[in-house]
């Protein structure tokens, strides 16, 4: 019996000749948050999307709660779904307009045939932060926010070990983000469900997760523990990510200097050779245009990153300016 509630194990997912996903190793303990960041088209919806089996994987293996489910068939893959859920991005789009949000936060108990569902949504809602009453709407008479705590209601009710939240908040206005990342967080604590939270707002990686993955083109290029990514970053994008995040002081904002990477954006279709990101790296050699790095561990906790210029003991290139305004 595996310990670990996501196993995925070099993880492909082309679409034709787009090379979205490939060679992703990630796992998730129990009770824990990994978030998974990276750029818009880096492939981070498209793995989880592999690990709640709405893709079928080109390639790997993707294991929820030691169960593999990677090419189960609709039938043999019912029996797992109970384990894993997933809340999209845009609220509006995931709960369908015909159903009562009752019928929408039961309907994962009807498909494994429970019992009592009418308690459970009572009691999922609740859950969530809505009152009972509401399972009597419409998805269109919620604002957005409370259209995305039904959609959580609904993901979390057949009690899931696995949560895969994509960009759970982004579609939200920003006064409603923060009381959304507060209940997933709560959620999570008292549930107790391991997460998979994919992301772009680096603030929420550092609010909510234990452990971060950094993805570019289709690859992980960093992970490790969120206080060893964030205090001691030590791959050239990570460092860049995190120097153009904005902080919340003005002042201190003022005098940041994000990373300036180069222009030539390589394509998920015909990926350069070598580092992927070293069409745009600042202090790439030549070693990393020809030869694909390994993962290699630099500290405690499983930190791992794929960079040549990165030793066993974590000293490398930090392409963050030290001085200087931005302009």
């Amino acid at each position: 019996m595996t310990d670990l509630a996501l196993e995925v194990e070099d993880l492909v997912m082309h679409f034709g000749p787009v090379r979205a996903v490939d060679g992703v190793t990630l796992r998730i303990r129990p009770g824990s948050v990994v978030a998974l960041v990276g750029e818009s088209g880096s492939g981070k919806s498209t793995v989880g999307r592999c690990i709640v089996r709405l893709l079928e994987p080109t390639g790997g293996t993707v294991r929820v709660a030691g169960a593999e489910i990677t090419h189960l068939n609709r039938r043999q893959l019912r029996a797992h779904r109970r384990n894993v859920s997933i809340v999209f991005q845009d609220p509006a789009g995931s709960l369908d307009p015909r159903f009562s949000v009752g019928d929408i936060v039961g309907e994962p108990l009807r498909l494994t045939r429970q019992k009592d569902t009418g308690t459970k949504v009572a009691e999922a809602l609740r859950r969530v932060g809505l009152r009972p009453e509401v399972a009597q709407r419409a998805p269109h008479e919620l604002s957005g926010g409370q259209r995305q705590r039904v959609s959580i209601a609904r993901a979390l009710i057949s009690e899931p070990r696995l949560l895969v939240a994509d960009e759970p908040t982004s579609a939200l206005d920003v006064s409603v983000q923060a009381a959304v990342l507060n209940l997933l967080a709560d959620l999570q604590r008292d549930l107790g469900f391991a997460c998979l939270f994919i992301t772009h707002d680096l603030s929420a990686v550092e609010y909510l997760a234990d452990v971060v993955a950094v993805m570019y083109l289709g690859q992980l290029v960093e992970q490790g523990p969120r206080e060893q990514i964030f205090a001691r970053p030590a791959h050239p994008y990570t460092q860049a990510l995190l120097s153009a995040a904005p902080v919340p002081d003005p002042a201190e904002q003022r005098a940041r200097r994000p990373v300036l990477l180069g222009d030539d954006l390589p394509s998920a279709i015909d990926p350069p050779p070598g580092c992927r990101f070293h069409t745009r790296c600042p202090v790439a050699i030549d070693t990393c245009r020809t030869v694909v790095p390994e993962p290699r561990t630099i500290g405690e906790g499983g930190h791992q990153v794929a960079c040549h210029l990165v030793e066993a003991d974590g000293s490398g290139p930090d392409v963050r300016p030290t001085e200087g305004v931005a302009r």
